[in-house]
């Protein structure tokens, strides 16, 4: 009786461990899959999981191979060289099973992320809101250089290590559900360069800065990244981060597109700090200090006794503070009855612009919003300098959105005149007969602005102050 129970653990082992060794598979995360496209002229990784101890082995149809021996845990990463964009080309990786991913191309990616107004398909639909041109883009979005991988949205207390999602080529059956900020900025970027492009696409509407920011940072911040979720999940401090940015980690990227802020609002003040050391800790974690994030500004919306100027200042500040970060100001694309404005393709080329200007060798032109330079009290007027040439539509109005205050700090209506000097150089006098003593000067500066200050290259002028009241 004793030797039969024996034989029968052991046969009860011996059939778990083939069993085991019958089902084991070679495993990579979801976006290493058909359709797939890798950044150009770049070290890239690819990653899994097989078998412990086992080899695992990598070719690619352009000529690049690679091989590792799994860890302990089953995990295992290679690097290929990528070569100049092109394809389509196979990857084949072979370990206890096989994995052929065809269909690959090479070109630019990009990793595009915020909240819903990242997320607004061309198609339209949040909170039934529509896209302008969103229809006539996608009939006309045949165009198999341009692939979306469109993050399922998911959040999670723990690091993950996939997502849901596939890669899709832009067409009229599929880019109606496409990022519109997105796809602008890709069909310009495609258009010019004439390369495949890909965009990775994870946003969630609502959501905070702290939830696209991972435990360390936080903790850095002084900010708890608990177990509680928040009443939105969205808005909880790393989950999102963890179930939707953490996966792609080290996958060859070029850089970030980001529009997010309206759900950061009532923490306006620590903004500017919180995307910072967000954006420090994921280049970190690519181990490229310089990945460009450009990003769009809120656009103007009534919402009520909070004043949203207050980050857009952050937002603008960010564009100052950090290093290889553009904004794009939205000024005048913003509809103060609609939190997701309709204007999508002004917001997609403008990040395109900064992109091509930056990082694809277009030069000659101007390809961002002026900035405030310098400004000085002289005698009862303010006098202000911006970083390149302006203008002011509708003079008859000029002080709808200028406001000057004395040392009471009450702000009044500005009378606004524009100064040539010479060549570049240009200054814009403020002045109110209510105010003989000036010490701060604001434009723009509420929820709800129809703006007036744009610069020769007809972007507008963000907001701004010059006090800190």
């Amino acid at each position: 009786m004793k030797n039969c129970i024996i034989k029968k653990f052991f046969l009860i082992i011996f059939f778990a461990v083939g069993n085991t060794c019958l089902w084991a598979q070679t495993n990579v995360a979801s976006f290493f899959s058909d359709g797939m496209v890798l950044q150009q002229k770049k070290n890239i990784n690819i990653w899994g999981k097989d078998i412990a101890g086992i080899k695992v082995n990598i070719v690619s149809s352009w000529g690049e191979s690679s091989s590792a021996i799994t860890q302990n845990n089953g995990e295992w990463k290679v690097q290929l060289t990528t070569p100049i964009a092109g394809g389509p080309y196979e990857i084949s990786i072979s370990g206890s099973s096989e994995v052929l991913i065809k269909n690959v191309m090479i070109g630019e990616v990009w990793i595009c992320s915020g909240q819903s107004n990242m997320q607004v398909p061309l198609k339209g639909g949040l909170d039934g809101n529509f896209v302008n041109g969103g229809l006539n883009a996608i009939v006309n979005s045949n165009n198999d250089k341009i692939r979306f991988f469109t993050v399922q949205q998911n959040a999670s207390f723990k690091p993950l290590q996939d997502v849901s999602g596939k890669w899709e080529n832009a067409s009229p059956s599929t880019t109606g559900s496409f990022s519109a900020v997105a796809y602008f900025f890709a069909k310009q970027i495609e258009h010019l360069l004439d390369v495949p492009i890909g965009i990775i696409v994870t946003a969630w509407g609502s959501s905070t800065a702290e939830a696209w920011t991972d435990k360390k940072t936080l903790n850095d911040l002084g900010i708890e990244a608990s177990n509680k979720k928040f009443e939105q999940i969205q808005k909880t401090p790393g989950v999102l981060f963890n179930a939707m940015l953490n996966p792609f980690v080290g996958y060859g990227i070029k850089g970030f597109l980001w529009y997010q802020g309206e759900a950061n609002r009532h923490n306006y003040n620590m903004y500017e700090e919180i995307v910072n050391k967000m954006v420090t800790s994921w280049r970190n974690k690519w181990n490229e200090d310089d990945l460009p994030f450009y990003f769009a500004q809120i656009a103007p919306f009534n919402y009520g006794k909070m004043n949203s100027a207050f980050l857009r200042e952050a937002q603008l500040k960010i564009s100052n503070s950090l290093k290889n970060a553009e904004i794009v100001v939205t000024i005048d694309v913003g509809n103060c009855s609609e939190i997701h404005p309709s204007k999508k393709i002004e917001v997609g080329k403008r990040l395109a612009y900064i992109a091509l200007a930056k990082d694809y060798g277009f030069v000659g032109f101007d390809y961002s919003s002026p900035k405030l330079k310098d400004w000085i009290v002289r005698d009862n007027e303010i006098v202000l300098e911006f970083s390149s040439r302006v203008f002011i539509k509708n003079k008859t109005q000029p002080s709808k959105n200028f406001e000057i205050a004395g040392p009471d700090k009450i702000f009044y209506p500005a009378e606004v005149t524009l100064s040539n000097v010479y060549g570049e150089v240009q200054q814009i006098i403020i002045s109110s007969d209510k105010v003989s003593s000036p010490i701060a000067l604001r434009y723009g500066f509420k929820n709800c602005i129809t703006p007036n200050l744009f610069g020769r290259n007809g972007l507008p002028v963000s907001s701004f102050r010059t006090d800190n009241f």
